[in-house]
């Protein structure tokens, strides 16, 4: 495996930019979806939880491609993002006819779980905005070329199972990447919802393995790996109860072998004792070596978004220069605050990041 080669930032350009759907979240907070009368509301998205997660705690130049209904709910969803200091410059608006026929924004409803009770999930995303983009619709040419010197691109397989025409967006996107020396990064994050009715997982791998054989590193889990790769776990049972490390670090090597074009491979490793005690970690191979970071326990407040913050935050260490094992731990811990306050997208600190890979206490700082 070839060490990643990160090209310079260019002036005014950005450090990572991210292609994806952005859905407005609605929270019951303690309560249910069916019987709550009172939302909260975030924003969030596979995708764009990354680049957000950059800027707000690491200090990254970041922006989200990505395109909305122009209507109250878009504009709605526009301030989220400017509050998280993500650029918006490449939204694509789109007229919006009034009632949701032709184009719409997402909503996405969500429990968080707590103890024996899971969390919940209840999207309601159908003929979105970004959905019907097209080859062409984003000029990666500016984005990734000179005029903004992007660092880094990333994206994934939620983006990829919203219409026939995002896996074609998603390699257009990757291919002007590799034209221009930009990092690519893909989360698979398998969506049995998305993929059930357009063909399951056979048409979930037909897609992810065309992609994934474009890009320089690749996230996952357990799942993710087994339903749109087809690499499966060994030696585990179907509670999960306990992982094997030697188990994962060989899907881990048959993923990197089965795709030569990849330069990391990183998965997280999760045990969920309930809703609220998870045991926490992660692995990732890199220049065909191992870097592993023991599962802890963590309390959990609302587990969504996790394994997003933990991308950016291995982003993050790689993109500075730090070692692997580094870059694996920050995401470690990046994903544990993450999962530690509502809403899918961090509210962590650089600060608090560094205090919980030392093996700070949670006494309180005052």
């Amino acid at each position: 495996m070839e060490a990643l080669k990160i090209k310079d930032r260019a002036p005014g350009g950005w450090d990572c930019v991210s292609l994806g759907e952005v859905m407005l979240r609605l929270d019951p907070g303690e309560g249910r979806i069916h019987t709550t009368r009172l939302f909260s509301t975030w924003e969030g998205g596979g995708e764009y939880n990354v680049a957000r997660g950059l800027r707000r705690c690491f200090g990254l130049r970041t922006a989200i491609a990505t395109a909305f209904a122009d209507n109250p709910v878009g504009r709605l969803l526009e301030d989220f993002i400017l509050q998280g200091g993500v650029d918006p410059s490449l939204i694509r608006w789109v007229p919006y006819d009034g009632i949701g026929r032709t184009v719409r924004n997402g909503l996405n409803f969500t429990e968080r779980g707590h103890g024996v009770r899971a969390a919940v999930g209840c999207s309601d995303r159908g003929n979105t905005a970004i959905s019907q983009t097209k080859p062409g619709d984003f000029d990666w040419d500016d984005i990734l070329g000179a005029a903004h010197g992007a660092r880094w691109l990333h994206t994934g397989g939620i983006f990829a199972a919203l219409s026939p025409s995002t896996p074609l967006v998603a390699a257009e996107a990757l291919e002007k990447a590799r034209q221009y020396g930009t990092i690519t990064s893909f989360d698979l994050n398998y969506r049995e919802s998305l993929w059930k009715a357009i063909g399951g997982k056979t048409k979930a791998q037909e897609v992810n393995r065309a992609l994934v054989s474009k890009i320089d590193v690749l996230f996952g889990n357990e799942e993710d790996f087994s339903a749109t790769l087809g690499i499966k776990l060994e030696g585990v049972k179907e509670d999960f109860a306990e992982l094997p490390v030697a188990g994962y670090e060989a899907m881990l090597r048959e993923v990197a072998k089965s795709y030569p074009n990849l330069k990391l491979v990183a998965t997280t490793l999760r045990t969920a004792r309930s809703a609220s005690r998870n045991l926490w970690g992660a692995m990732a191979i890199y220049q065909d070596q191992i870097a592993f970071l023991p599962q802890r326990e963590i309390e959990i407040l609302d587990r969504v978004g996790g394994g997003d913050s933990f991308a950016s935050g291995l982003i993050y260490g790689m993109l500075t220069g730090r070692p692997a094992s580094w870059a694996v731990a920050c995401g470690v811990a990046h994903g544990a605050l993450a999962m530690s306050t509502p809403g899918d997208t961090s509210t962590a600190t650089l600060a608090e990041v560094e205090r919980v890979m030392q093996g700070g206490p949670a006494r309180i700082s005052r």
